[in-house]
């Protein structure tokens, strides 16, 4: 049996905030490409919890250099 297709979707709002940065700033990220995979349903942009569950692991650092 296949996953289903529908995942937790998070607002731009609601993972700015639980990131502990500005809306602007997730946009900056989209624009750059840096940020989390996002998603667009019709003109609304949603984060599937999965996708910034993952960003977040590779963003992981033991140092502060590099």
């Amino acid at each position: 049996m296949t996953e289903p297709m529908i995942e937790q979707l998070l607002s731009p709002g609601y993972l700015a905030e639980h990131l502990g940065v500005s809306e602007g700033q997730l946009a900056q990220m989209r624009y750059l490409g840096t940020g989390p995979t996002y998603v667009k349903v019709g003109t609304r942009v949603r984060y599937a919890l999965a996708d910034v569950e993952e960003w977040l692991r590779g963003h992981r650092r033991t140092q502060t250099s590099g």
